[in-house]
C-alpha cells in the first residue's frame, strides 16, 4: 500500500505530500506553453479554455497566485467557455501534461517509479477527471498520465 506512513486517521490535520502528487494540476511545477511560463499546469488547462475568445481572462488567470485561484477564476467566467470546449479537454490536458512531463526530468522518474500499476486521480468529488465519491469515475487524468507512461518506456516513441 502507497504512502503508508501518511496521517490518516482523522485525529490529526497532516498536510505532508503524497508520493506521487506531481501528476497533479495543483502541484507546483512550472510549465512553459506556448511561449509563456506558467506557475502550475492547472493554470494552463483554465486559461486555456479561454484562450481564443477572452484573452483578457486568460491573462487574469495567468496572473493568479495559485492553482486554487485559476480555477476559481474559471469558474465565474464558466458562462463565456467556448460551446465544444468538452469536446477538446482531454486533448487540451494531455498536451498540458506532456509539456509537464518533457520540462520536468523528476516528474518523468516518479512516472516510471509506477510500473504498470494503474495511475488514478483518486479525487473523492471530480468523477471525469478522476474516480469520483464512488471510485467508478471516468479518471481520465489517470489515463493521461498512463499514456504517457507507456510514450516515455516505448522504445519506438522518440522525445
Amino acid at each position: 500500500m502507497r504512502d503508508s506512513l501518511l496521517e490518516t486517521s482523522g485525529v490529526v490535520i497532516g498536510f505532508y505530500g503524497r508520493e506521487f502528487y506531481c501528476f497533479s494540476n495543483f502541484s507546483s511545477f512550472a510549465i512553459e506553453w506556448r511561449g509563456r511560463l506558467w506557475q502550475t499546469s492547472e493554470h494552463v488547462y483554465q486559461a486555456s479554455k479561454f484562450l481564443e475568445r477572452n484573452p483578457e481572462i486568460t491573462e487574469e488567470i495567468f496572473n493568479t497566485r495559485s492553482a486554487h485561484d485559476s480555477k476559481k477564476l474559471a469558474e465565474k467566467h464558466k458562462d463565456k467557455i467556448p460551446a465544444g470546449w468538452d469536446s477538446r479537454k482531454v486533448a487540451v490536458m494531455e498536451d498540458i501534461c506532456r509539456h509537464k512531463l518533457q520540462q520536468h526530468a523528476y516528474i518523468q522518474k516518479k512516472l516510471l517509479e509506477t510500473g504498470t500499476k494503474e495511475i488514478v486521480e483518486d479525487s473523492p468529488k471530480d468523477d471525469f477527471w478522476g474516480w469520483g465519491p464512488n471510485r467508478n469515475g471516468k479518471n481520465e487524468l489517470g489515463k493521461i498520465w498512463m499514456k504517457l507512461r507507456e510514450e516515455l518506456t516505448d522504445p519506438r516513441t522518440s522525445n
